[in-house]
């Protein structure tokens, strides 16, 4: 694989898995009347496809970045997909105290991937 693939393509699928993640862990939220177990079943299984994706994205990843750094792009990853889907999917308000939170984490993946402390 080309370098710039093994850069790149862990991002595209940490993205993907985020997706599935995110809704298996807080789509049924929309449904409160679900029952559980029904909506156990259905993360689970929509987590089945997350595993699909991350798992390959850790492999591929680990080539040409440190653990560190695909965990951190994970949970930046993460972040990103949960603002976009609590907004748009779950009708939620973006707060300012939401950003401010979130930008602090930001500034702690730039030490695991920028900082100079050796």
């Amino acid at each position: 694989m080309p370098a710039s693939t093994l850069h790149y393509l862990p991002i595209g699928l940490l993205l993907l898995s985020n997706v599935f993640m995110t809704f298996a862990w807080y789509g049924h939220l929309r449904y409160p009347s679900a029952p559980l177990w029904i909506v156990v079943f259905a993360s689970w299984g929509l987590a089945l496809f997350e595993y699909w994706l991350a798992v390959p994205a850790n492999r591929i990843g680990h080539q040409v970045y440190a653990a560190a750094e695909l965990k951190t792009m994970q949970e930046v990853i993460t972040l990103i997909v949960f603002a976009l889907f609590s907004v748009f999917y779950l009708g939620e308000k973006f707060t300012l105290s939401y950003a401010a939170g979130f930008a602090l984490i930001a500034a702690g993946a730039w030490c695991v991937f920028k900082a100079p402390f050796g």
